[in-house]
């Protein structure tokens, strides 16, 4: 993407879901680096707490997560009356199949990332999110 296509990301409020600390300190800085604010939860029920608290622009959420996993989320937050109810949401997850994807649309998500993430291929995607808004 171009320095102008990035400036979409600019100043956005992203919520980053996953169990993995690694993980959500890799995208934390990935997204600062590109000047969006970003939240982190590490499992399903702090992240609908954050959303039911801040507005965000976008949610960020892994798939498998112990306890209740994204799929959970997402029919949550969808079903849910959170401000944050309609928002687009990318998954990821090393759960890489054709089939893996579909469900995560079906269930709600706007976009689908493997991992490993390609920390390019992730910055294109928010940016594609935010110019289709």
């Amino acid at each position: 993407a171009s320095p102008d296509d990035l400036r979409v990301l600019n100043n956005r409020r992203v919520l980053v879901v996953d169990d993995q600390e690694d993980t959500r300190v890799l995208l934390r800085n990935l997204l600062q680096n590109h000047k969006v604010h970003v939240e982190t939860a590490s499992s399903a029920s702090e992240a609908l707490q954050a959303l039911q608290n801040t507005n965000f622009d976008a949610l960020v959420s892994d798939i498998g997560m112990p306890g209740e996993d994204g799929y959970s989320l997402i029919q949550k937050l969808r079903a849910g009356n959170s401000s944050n109810k309609t928002i687009p949401a990318v998954a990821f997850s090393a759960f890489a199949r054709e089939e893996d994807r579909q469900r995560a649309l079906h269930v709600g998500f706007t976009d689908y990332q493997s991992k490993p993430i390609s920390p390019r291929e992730f910055v294109h995607a928010l940016t594609r999110l935010f110019s289709r808004q």
